[in-house]
């Protein structure tokens, strides 16, 4: 079946607007270029009816149901900011009708019959979509990929070694709340100094996290698989691989969760085919979209999760080139995970689909 566009720029369909990305999605079409028509709102029955500001206007969300698409359909787009359970069930479902669906969450982040679109990076991508379906990759991965795309059209990376600092919130309002909670639980107190006293005082609080969260840092992010790796950070190797072409690039990832409510920040050791020049790749980064480059240690100037929150770029900063090897660079990067990690880059997706049809 499909759809009739009653409008003439294409509608968007947010599906999981009342989600922490969802949240920010809205606001992000209220700061950007007006390329659409209608916007409708779509969520889970529990947010069905809840009204809604975007671009101005009120909007009523409507139950995720199929009669929450009638009338989305041929030159329209649907966002799906939603657990990959819902995206997978969905996104083809709304593609039947004609629509492009741009999935943020992981249902079709290695199908290779959907492209992995970082738009900085590989923006023609989106238009091969023999699915109808776009992907985008996960928030530790956006925060990296845009300096990391600039210094391969540079150097050629050869190897990649990170370890991220993961926000609370990358796991939902879940996360940023069990953080909260936490924290009131530990403030004006001497926990931290004995083994267990964290532990005991949060209970079984720990939410989404493999352990408190409040005073501690977690070096685990997703489900265990073979080798002693998790799923988060195979996934992460295998996103950066897809997005830069480089099918056998050597990718280390350990995934480390922070207290930190919004800013995912990464250590980054990147090796490449050619000598790596400091100082040119602070030209490279200091000319590549999406990035910011912020690193006088001498003032105190690096980028810090707290100066990231809320803002759009990738800020990078502590670069210099490893004292073993002149063929690799090291550097720190912080993104507001939820904005730069999710929502700002399936927006941006969403407007070069809606550009094909302008």
């Amino acid at each position: 079946m499909t759809g009739t566009r009653s409008t003439p720029a294409p509608a968007l369909a947010v599906v999981g607007a009342t989600g922490a990305v969802g949240s920010v999605v809205l606001r992000i079409l209220s700061q950007r270029a007006d390329v659409w028509g209608e916007v409708r709102l779509i969520a889970s029955g529990r947010s069905a009816g809840r009204i809604l500001t975007v671009r101005g206007q009120e909007c009523e969300v409507l139950a995720l149901t199929e009669d929450a698409f009638e009338g989305i359909g041929e030159g329209d787009v649907a966002l799906f900011l939603t657990p990959a359970e819902i995206s997978a069930r969905w996104a083809p479902a709304v593609v039947m009708r004609g629509a492009v669906a741009v999935d943020q969450s992981a249902a079709f982040r290695e199908d290779p019959e959907v492209p992995l679109v970082v738009p900085e990076v590989n923006a023609p991508a989106v238009r091969a979509r023999p699915r109808g379906i776009v992907a985008g990759p996960d928030c530790v991965t956006a925060a990296m990929i845009a300096a990391l795309g600039a210094l391969h059209a540079e150097y050629g990376l050869a190897d990649l070694t990170v370890s991220s600092y993961q926000a609370a919130s990358a796991a939902g309002r879940a996360g940023s709340d069990v953080l909260r909670r936490q924290l009131s639980l530990v403030a004006g107190t001497s926990l931290g100094e004995q083994t267990g006293d964290v532990r005991r005082a949060v209970g079984e609080d720990s939410g989404p996290f493999a352990a408190p969260l409040a005073l501690n840092v977690v070096p685990w992010s997703g489900e265990l698989r073979e080798g002693g790796w998790s799923s988060h950070e195979l996934a992460v190797r295998a996103q950066v691989r897809r997005v830069l072409h480089l099918d056998a690039l050597p990718v280390a990832v350990t995934c480390v969760q922070v207290p930190v409510l919004t800013g995912h920040s990464l250590s980054v050791r990147a090796r490449f085919e050619a000598e790596a020049d400091a100082s040119r790749a602070r030209e490279v980064l200091e000319a590549a979209p999406g990035v910011v480059v912020v690193d006088d240690p001498s003032a105190g100037e690096f980028p810090t999760p707290v100066d990231a929150a809320g803002t759009d770029p990738a800020w990078v900063g502590r670069l210099r080139r490893s004292l073993d090897d002149p063929q690799s660079l090291e550097f720190f990067v912080c993104a507001d995970n939820l904005r730069n990690g999710a929502a700002l880059n399936a927006t941006r997706i969403a407007e070069l689909i809606a550009g094909e049809f302008a």
